[in-house]
């Protein structure tokens, strides 16, 4: 079972990757530029080091292009931190990110009519698997960065 579970996984993270490169596309970005829109709809906004660090992208140029783009896009903007005016803050544009989202239907009503037939102990059992991968997974991506 163990090596079925594996494998299984492996296949959903391949569809996942998939899934982003087609929305991604769709919407006429590429895959970081559409996970920085997703970090951003998940955790709220956030400052260009933040959103390069979790990308595992430069600081400098490579995020400064991908907020450009994104911003020319429509997607984000950017505003100074009220604490302090030195520090930019990229956060959504809500109207348009609802476009974006709207390439996510598909995979949300296949989620929802899965779901409906799990029981609540099931759901907390994969709600807790969940939680404690997503918990997991920042320290593997480091570890995957760090290898030679």
């Amino acid at each position: 079972m163990m090596a079925e579970l594996q494998a299984g996984m492996q296949r959903s993270t391949m569809f996942t990757v998939l899934l982003h490169h087609a929305t991604a596309s769709k919407a006429g970005m590429n895959v970081t530029d559409a996970q920085c829109v997703n970090a951003l709809t998940l955790d709220g906004p956030q400052t260009p080091g933040r959103l390069a660090e979790l990308m595992g992208i430069t600081t400098g140029g490579a995020i400064t292009a991908v907020i450009d783009r994104l911003e020319k896009a429509g997607y984000v903007k950017r505003t100074r931190d009220p604490d302090d005016r030195r520090r930019v803050i990229v956060e959504l544009v809500p109207e348009n990110v609802a476009r974006f989202g709207e390439y996510f239907e598909p995979i949300a009503r296949v989620f929802r009519e899965r779901i409906e037939s799990y029981t609540d102990e099931q759901i907390a059992v994969l709600l807790d698997w969940i939680r404690s991968n997503n918990a997991a997974m920042p320290g593997v991506i480091e570890q995957v960065r760090n290898l030679p």
